[in-house]
C-alpha cells in the first residue's frame, strides 16, 4: 500500500494543476520554488505573486468576450475591481495595468482614487462605481470628484434619500446607479439584504425623483449584488432575471439606462478538487440577457461586474512552520504552527471558511490526520477539515527538516479583516509579507514589503 502524502494526493485529485507542482518533494506555487523563499526569508510569511492578478483579469475578459462573440451581443462588457477585497497600492495599480475599472465602498476609497489619479494609473474617464450606504463624508468626496471632472463617476443609490446630497452639492450633469435589494439565501436569517431599494420601488422612484430630470443627472445603471457570488442554481438565476426584468420595464421609460451591474464575483479554488465552469456561467448569464430584451423589444445593456476575490484572491498564500507536535488523547494529533489562523486568516474562524492547504515539503514522507493549531491561547484558534473533506492529513514530522505547510489563494479580504499591524489577538505579531513582480525589464523578483511586526509598534498603539 502507497502511503505517502504524493500518493494520498494523486490517489485523490488530478495533480499536477494549474499553480500547484511538485519537484523533488517540494511544492511550487506558480513556478515559484516556495523552499528557495523560505530559506530566504523564513516564516510566518505571507506571500502575494502579482502575475497571478493580470492572468485572472485577462481570463474573465476573454470568456466575456467569447459569450459576447457567440450571442452577437450588442452591449460591451466593463470588468470593475472592487477596492475592498485589497486596498494595497502594488494590487490595485497591478490590475490598472489590464484596463480596469473600479468600485468602492466607503469615503476613504475616494481618497484612494485620488492618489490613482495623481500617479496616472486612471484617468478622468476610468468608470468609478461608488456603492455602500454612504454618509456625508463619502457622498460629499463622491461630488468633489464629479466637480473637478471625473465624468464617469457613478454613485449607485443605496436608498431614497441619498439623492438629495449629490443634488445640492454637485454641480454639472451626472450619471446615477440604483441597487436592488437582493433576497437572501434561505439560509440567512433575514429575507432581504438591507442594501439598496426593495425592487417593487425602484420604478416608482424613478417617475417620482429623476424622470424630466435628465438635464441634471441620468439614471444610467441597475446594481445588484447577491453575497454568494455567481453560482449555478435557482436561487442566482432567479434574482438575476429579477434585476434583468427590472432594466427591461425601465428601459421602455428611461432611455438613458444603458447598464447592468452584476455584482458578485467569481469562486476561486479552494481545493485541488475545484470544479467550476466559467465559460458556461458567462454564456449563460449574457444569453439571458440578450433574450429578455429581445422578449422586451429594448436594446441590450452594458454588462459590468465587480471582481475582487477573483481578482486577486489567488494571488497569495500564507507559509507556517509547524513548531511541535502534541498527543492530547487516542484520536487527536495536534501539529502547532508559528502563528495564529484567527489573526492572519481570521475567515477560518468567523465564517469557518476552507483554504487550499497543503505541505511545502515532504510529500516523500507518510502522512497521518492531525489537526493545525495556532499559538494564541483561544480554543478556537485551530484548522481541522479541508473544503472536500471533513479531515486534515499532513505528512508525519520526522528529524531533520521542519514541515512548512502553505495555506493558498488567501489574498482576499483576510488583511483588511484582521487588519494589517495595529494589535493582534495576544499580541501574536504579523507575519513578514514578501512580494514576487516582475521588474522594469520584465524578470521576476522578490523583495519584503513588510518585515514581522515588532513589539515596539504594538506598545506604542497601547501608550507603553
Amino acid at each position: 500500500m502507497n502511503n505517502s502524502y504524493t500518493d494520498l494526493v494523486n490517489q485523490t485529485f488530478n495533480f499536477p494543476q494549474e499553480g500547484f507542482d511538485v519537484k523533488d518533494s517540494y511544492l511550487h506555487f506558480n513556478g515559484l520554488d516556495l523552499k528557495a523563499l523560505i530559506a530566504k526569508y523564513g516564516t510566518p510569511m505571507k506571500l502575494t505573486y502579482l502575475p497571478k492578478i493580470g492572468m485572472q483579469i485577462k481570463k474573465a475578459k476573454k470568456m466575456f468576450a467569447n459569450a459576447i462573440k457567440k450571442h452577437k451581443y450588442e452591449g460591451e462588457y466593463n470588468y470593475c475591481y472592487c477596492t475592498k477585497s485589497s486596498h494595497f497600492s502594488f494590487i490595485v495599480e497591478e490590475a490598472l495595468k489590464n484596463d480596469i475599472h473600479l468600485e468602492t465602498s466607503y469615503a476613504y476609497d475616494i481618497e484612494i482614487i485620488k492618489k490613482l489619479y495623481d500617479r496616472k494609473k486612471i484617468t478622468k474617464d476610468t468608470f468609478i462605481i461608488c456603492n455602500g450606504y454612504k454618509q456625508k463624508t463619502y457622498t460629499s468626496r463622491i461630488a468633489n470628484l464629479l466637480n473637478t471632472g471625473f465624468k464617469n463617476v457613478i454613485p449607485i443609490l443605496d436608498n431614497r434619500e441619498e439623492l438629495q446630497h449629490y443634488k445640492k452639492t454637485v454641480k454639472g450633469p451626472f450619471k446615477l446607479g440604483i441597487r436592488v435589494a437582493a433576497e437572501e439565501e434561505p439560509t440567512f436569517p433575514f429575507y432581504t439584504s438591507r442594501l439598496g431599494f426593495r425592487a417593487r420601488d425602484v420604478l416608482e422612484f424613478y417617475v417620482d425623483k429623476i424622470e424630466g430630470n435628465e438635464e441634471r443627472f441620468q439614471l444610467k445603471m441597475l446594481h445588484i449584488f447577491l453575497n454568494k457570488g455567481i453560482k449555478d442554481d435557482i436561487y442566482y438565476w432567479s434574482e438575476l432575471n429579477k434585476v434583468i426584468n427590472l432594466y427591461c420595464q425601465l428601459k421602455k421609460i428611461c432611455p438613458e439606462l444603458d447598464s447592468i451591474n452584476i455584482g458578485g464575483g467569481f469562486p476561486i479554488k479552494h481545493s485541488l478538487g475545484f470544479e467550476y465552469d466559467y465559460q458556461f456561467m458567462i454564456n449563460e448569464i449574457v444569453g439571458n440577457i440578450k433574450k429578455a430584451c429581445k422578449k422586451n423589444n429594448v436594446p441590450m445593456p452594458h454588462i459590468f461586474t465587480e471582481f475582487g476575490s477573483y481578482t486577486v484572491g489567488e494571488s497569495m498564500a500564507h507559509i507556517y512552520s509547524v513548531i511541535g507536535q502534541k498527543v492530547q488523547n487516542d484520536r487527536e494529533i495536534w501539529y502547532m504552527i508559528d502563528s495564529s489562523f484567527i489573526t492572519t486568516l481570521p475567515d477560518t474562524w468567523g465564517i469557518g471558511e476552507k483554504f487550499l492547504m497543503l505541505p511545502v515539503n515532504k510529500w516523500d514522507q507518510e502522512y497521518q490526520r492531525v489537526v493545525l493549531g495556532g499559538i494564541t491561547c483561544d480554543s478556537h484558534d485551530y484548522y481541522d477539515s479541508e473544503e472536500h473533506i471533513n479531515e486534515v492529513f499532513l505528512p508525519k514530522i520526522t528529524n531533520g527538516e521542519p514541515l512548512y505547510v502553505g495555506f493558498f489563494h488567501t489574498g482576499a479580504y483576510q488583511d483588511q479583516i484582521s487588519g494589517y499591524g495595529g494589535i493582534k489577538h495576544c499580541l501574536i505579531p504579523s507575519p513578514k509579507h514578501i512580494i514576487v513582480g516582475h521588474d522594469k525589464n520584465g524578470k521576476l523578483v522578490d523583495w519584503v514589503y513588510a518585515k514581522e511586526q515588532s513589539a515596539q509598534s504594538m506598545l506604542k498603539i497601547l501608550g507603553y
